[in-house]
Order: structure tokens, then sequence, then C-alpha cells
């Protein structure tokens, strides 16, 4: 999971939860610089009634924006003039004299480039405010008074600058249209702007509205006064900031709209589609308009054409709409769950009419759509979504790149980071940070699958080893009359979790049920780990119940071999411990389902050193084992009591095992087979089928169960961060 092209190794901060990874059910995505590149490319722009661009695909190879810059037309200087200042961005001149720009905001970046390719050049910016914009030759200075910063609430920011040459005072703004138009001039014709606004969204482009304001000098001294005194202000600030900027942002002269492109990473498609067949829920949550987030959704895989699926729409003019509409959706959703691939998109102001209202509702719709495209969401409702999807008991994964994600990514019980230009916010605050979104198709279908697949088998295994030689040892204080003699010593019982049984258990890191290319050819078979069919309390009962049976083959057949005048309690000791590593060994063989030179090594080689560390003990005269391991190799009873508590305790499993795997595979045993068959298995009866159809015949009940027969047993780690 390197990225090349920016050099981005994955790393994860948490390694406590990776078992986590491969029991998600709710992927919740940002889209900028998350889907996207995060790489704006100005591609088209609306001015005074003209589309420039939507021919050539490419507003600055436009020939009549070419003439109206080189013949000063005053809407186009004016709208560049906008592009060029409205910024927080920081020219930087090299020594041979180019210009490049640092901002904090990628749109920002690519507004200023454009405006420069336009020659709208904003030369340099000084610490005292003064800006300096050349234009055809020509230079032009303004003061930089104030910056009314954006916020995810906003939607907009705007400045207040001074011409220097005339005096003049200008607020400049830019931002979303819902917050821009709004605010414009009585009697501003906003229509055709909305139009354009919604054309260049069904194209997938970022939109932003630009206008500006003439201001007195007298209106701007006393909005100063105010805006210093609520940016002073100790109590409730931003909220008073908000109120002040909101008051000067009246009135607003619409310039034109802007349209930059943000392009998908590569694999997306590929990505989404994947972990929808592994049976995953993809959300996109997203700060950008609704039919821009849809057309994203259409182009990544998330949402299905019309023709396949259906996309209900959550929306309305008054709270009651809203809340009619979430009610027919939620009608739709149940009656016409199994014939369509539905999804549903609202907006932020939709949630937090809902949040208020018709939680229990909405919560219900959550959890029966696989897919949904939620738009102009600020961070705390990102974070909201990702609370309310935990609170139904679904294990949820946040991904995000901006700061903006760092909220809903600590909300998550799996947080991952992308790594990108926006900075390292979100992958700081993650549990998981990878270079690009296609890596989390790997991430959880891989290394959270095999992850939770050796969870699952150490801990049980764990509980096995423990509880054999507990039932042993209580086995043989009913048949010592409860004297509370131990049968064990106190070396072979300290040795036993140390020594003995700890490194087999480990062979297990290096073990894989099935290869990591049959995994992501058949994604499907992630829903055993996300219905917990590998630990469950039917599992652990299988792990309690060969425990049990194992110490009674242990026992009995060490007791009837060796209780009797010429064995002594070491002896019998010895036998007992001998036949519980023998056990272990073969189980801990025949649970591994890939071999290699380290496993082979960590299992027999754990077996040899037992008998080497018992036959070194043997040997000190004092100890109470002296001679014994000795004594006992040198006895053919010995070896052959091994071979029966071997056949006794293992022959049993292997026949249950072998009659599963014929009469009643699971999904992953016809995955096995497919491997060892180069590609080709039959499905076992009459059912004739391509094996990925047969895949889903055989994970029909836990697509529907999931959440309700098999619950996992692992600790909650994630949830209680």
């Amino acid at each position: 999971m390197f990225d090349p092209e920016t050099n981005t190794p994955a790393h994860s901060a948490n390694t406590a939860i990776s078992e986590d990874l491969g029991q998600v059910e709710y992927i919740l995505s940002d889209k900028t610089g998350t889907l996207t590149e995060n790489r704006m490319i100005f591609r088209r722009c609306y001015i005074s009634g003209v589309l420039y661009g939507d021919k050539t695909g490419d507003a600055l190879k436009d020939a009549r924006l070419l003439n109206a810059v080189s013949s000063k037309d005053p809407d186009v200087v004016k709208f560049l003039m906008v592009m060029a200042l409205c910024n927080t961005v920081v020219p930087i001149k090299s020594n041979d004299g180019t210009i490049s720009y640092k901002a904090q905001s990628q749109d920002e970046e690519a507004l200023v480039n454009a405006a420069s390719n336009l020659n709208m050049l904003l030369t340099s910016k000084d610490s005292s405010g003064i800006a300096e914009i050349c234009f055809n030759g020509s230079k032009f200075y303004y003061e930089v008074l104030d910056v009314l910063e954006f916020t995810s609430d906003r939607k907009r920011m705007s400045i207040v600058v001074k011409e220097v040459k005339s005096g003049k005072f200008l607020l400049l703004t830019k931002g979303a249209d819902e917050a821009i138009f709004p605010r414009s001039c009585p009697g501003e014709q906003t229509k055709t702007y909305l139009e354009a606004v919604e054309m260049y969204s069904h194209l997938g482009l970022r939109t932003l509205c630009l206008g500006c304001r003439d201001l007195e000098e007298d209106e701007y001294k006393e909005w100063s006064k105010k805006f210093q005194d609520a940016s002073c202000s100790l109590d409730n600030r931003e909220h008073k900031i908000a109120e002040v900027c909101n008051s000067l942002e009246q009135g607003i002269h619409i310039l034109g709209i802007t349209a930059i492109e943000d392009r998908l990473q590569d694999g997306v498609p590929e990505t989404i589609k994947l972990l929808r067949k592994a049976g995953i829920n993809v959300w996109m949550l997203t700060g950008d308009k609704q039919t821009t987030a849809i057309q994203i959704g259409l182009l990544c895989n998330l949402i299905t054409p019309e023709s396949k699926g259906q996309l209900l729409s959550i929306n309305g003019k008054t709270e009651d709409d809203i809340l009619q509409s979430l009610e027919r959706a939620l009608t739709i959703m149940k009656t016409a769950l199994e014939r369509k691939d539905l999804a549903f998109v609202l907006d932020g102001w939709a949630l937090e009419i809902i949040l208020k209202r018709s939680l229990e509702s909405f919560t219900k719709l959550a959890m029966m759509s696989r897919t949904a495209i939620c738009c102009r969401m600020t961070p705390l409702q990102k974070a909201q979504l990702v609370g309310i999807l935990k609170s139904s008991g679904s294990l949820t994964l946040a991904i995000g790149d901006g700061g903006n994600d760092v909220r809903m990514i600590q909300e998550a019980n799996v947080g991952v980071g992308i790594s990108g230009r926006e900075g390292l916010q979100a992958a700081r605050a993650a549990d998981y940070s990878i270079g690009k979104f296609k890596f989390l198709r790997r991430l959880i279908l891989v290394h959270g699958r095999y992850s939770y697949n050796r969870t699952a088998f150490i801990s049980q295994y764990s509980f096995y080893k423990s509880l054999l030689i507990c039932f042993i040892q209580i086995l043989f204080s009913f048949s010592s009359g409860l004297s509370g003699t131990s049968i064990f010593n106190s070396i072979s019982l300290m040795a036993y979790n140390v020594f003995y049984t700890s490194l087999p258990v480990m062979t297990i890191i290096f073990d894989k049920d099935i290869s990591e290319a049959t995994v992501l050819r058949y994604p499907q078979i992630l829903l055993y780990s996300q219905a917990g069919r590998l630990l469950n309390r039917s599992t652990f009962a299988e792990w309690f119940g060969r425990s049990l049976y194992h110490a009674f083959v242990v026992f009995l057949i060490t007791i009837n071999a060796y209780a009797d005048e010429k064995s002594d309690m070491e002896e019998l000791s010895m036998v007992a411990l001998s036949g519980c590593i023998w056990l272990q060994a073969f189980v801990v063989t025949l649970d591994t389902n890939s071999f290699t030179c380290p496993q082979i090594t960590l299992i027999w080689g754990n077996f040899v050193a037992f008998y080497m560390i018992n036959l070194i003990l043997s040997a000190v005269p004092t100890l109470q084992m002296h001679t014994v391991m000795w004594h006992l190799c040198n006895q053919p009873s010995y070896w052959i009591t091994m071979a029966l508590i071997v056949a006794a305790g293992m022959g049993p499993v292997l026949a249950l095992r072998y009659l599963r795997n014929v009469y009643r595979p699971s999904a992953i045993d016809v995955l096995q087979q497919i491997e060892q068959t180069d590609g080709h298995a039959q499905a076992p009866g009459n059912l004739e089928s391509s094996t990925g159809t047969y895949l889903d015949y055989l994970l029909t009940d836990l697509r529907r169960n999931k959440s309700s027969i098999h619950q996992p047993l692992l600790s909650d780690s994630a949830s209680s961060r």
C-alpha cells in the first residue's frame, strides 16, 4: 500500500483494532481529496450572460474570453480582479522572477493561477496588507483592510479592500451559490446564474459565485469598529463575528460563476464496486452542491443509473415537506429494497431538521440504505451521521483527508486518513493512514479480514489450551477423592503457557485461509467476518467442547496406561502433559491453512523443544523429575500411549471436518477447493451455477442475519475509544 506518486507509505497508529477492519459495515467517505485528486483545474466560467469554455472545455483557451481580456471588458476585468484578490494566497517570487502561489485551499490556488493566465497577475502582498496586481502591463495597488474568513457554516469568504489610487472601498466576496444569491442586490437577476450553476453541477464541476459591493468610508469605519469589538469578545466570539460579517455581506452585485474540475483518483470506481460487493455500505459526505455530488457518485459507482437503481431525494421548502419526503423515502425503501439498488440524498439543512424532529425514522432509513449522498455537510454533521450509525450497533469506518474530516474520523470505530494536499491533520488523527483511496480495499479485504481470522483463532485457542489442562486437573481431583493433590508439578504448570504452548500459536500470524488474489476476486467472503462466523458463541462452545473431550481422552488413557503400582506420580504427570502437547501440536497443524517454513519450525520445533527441555530437567538430580523423561522415552508403552491419545483425540475431529467439507461446505471451503483445483470447482448437489453465484447462495443467510444471529465476542476496543 505504498503510493509511489507521493512517496507515501501506509501507517498504522492503532494496532489494537486491526480485527475491526475485517468487520466494517459502513464506510463514510469525504469527497474532495478522498475520492478525488484535490487537483483543482479552472475549466469554465459564466460572466455577464456569456458561458466561457462551453465549447472548448477550457475557458482559458476560449477566444471570446481572451478577446474580452485584451479589450479590457469591465465586467470581465472586475471578475478577474475578485479571482485574484479575494483569497488568502501568498505570492512567492523566485530568483528568476517567476511567481508561484502558496495557498491553504486548492480552490483558491486554482482561481489565482487562472486569473494570472488571463493577465490578472497577483504579484505581491506585503506585511502592511498592500497587494499588487498587474493587468495587461498596468499595476494596481489595493490595501487589504479586513478578511472575513470562510467557515463551513458561512460557506463564503470576503475581504474588504481599499483601492490605493482612488481611495475607494470595496467588499469582494466568493462562496456557494446558496450563500451568495440571497445576499444579492435587490432586483438582481439571479435566474441565469442559477441555471449556469445547475449546468456546471451536472457536469460534476465545483462552482463558486463571485460578487462585489462598493462601500462608503463612513459605513466601513462604523462596521470595522463592530468587527473589532466582536473579534475581541470573550463570550460567544465566533457567533458575534458571524453576525457582524453577515451585516456587511448584503446587497452584493453578482459578477459571475466559476467552475472547477476535480478529477476522481485512479481506482476509485473499482474500489467502491469491490467494497459494495463485499457487503459494505458506502456513504459519501461532502460539502459540495447536491448536483455535483450526485454526478461524482455516478462516476465512482457509488450510485447506479436510474435504469437499475433509484435515488430518493429528501428535501423540501419547509420542515413539514422534509419530514414528509423522509417518510416517503422510508416507505419506498421498505417496499422496493429487493428489486432496486436504492440510495437517498439529503443536504445539511434537511439533516438538521430531521435530527431534531424525526431521528428514529432517519435511523431506520439509514439501516436499510446501502448508499447515501449527504451534501452541504458541516464537520459537525458528518460526525453526527457517524454517531447515528454507531448507536445502531454498526461498525463504522470514516475516511477523509482534511482538517474538516478530523471530527468524523475520531467519531468512527475505525478512522482512516489520507495523506493528501490539505495536510496531515486527518492522517495524524486517524488509526490508519494511506496514500490513496484505492488502498482501502486491500486494507479492509486483505489485512482486516486476515487480522479478524487470526484474532478469532488465537483468542479461542488460548482458551482451549488453558481449559484443557484445567479439566484434566479437575478430573484428577475427582479420581483422587478431592484430596487437593495436583497431577502436574509446579515446573510443568509454569512452563506450560510460557514455553510449551506459546510459540505454536504464534504461527497463526503467517496463516492465510485463502490467498489475497482470491479474496479480491470474491470480496463477498468478507461477510464471514462481518457476521462474526469465526468468533461467536457457537464457535466458542465448539472449542470448549473440544477441550473437554481432549481432557477426557488424555486423562482416561493416561490413567489406564500408567495408574498402577509400578508408576509413580511424576511419570503419570509427564504422560498427561505429553498428551496435551501432542494434541495441541496436531490441533494447530489441523487449523493451519497455509504452511510456511516459519510455521513448520515453530509448531514442530517447539514440539521437539518440549522433549529437549524435559530431558535436560530429568538430568538434574535435585529435581523431582530426575530420570522421569529418560525412563519414559525408553518405554515403547509411552509412545503407544501418545499414539492412542492422538488417534482418539483427533480422529473424531478429522471425521467431522471431512463430513462437513463434503456435505455442507462453507464459502471458505469452496474457495479453498477452487485454489487447489486451479480455479475449477463444482458446487455440491444439483446446483449448477457459477462460483460467484454459488457463493452468494451460501452467504444469503449471512446477508440477512449478520447483525442478529452471529454476534462477535471481540472486545469493544474501538467503540470504547
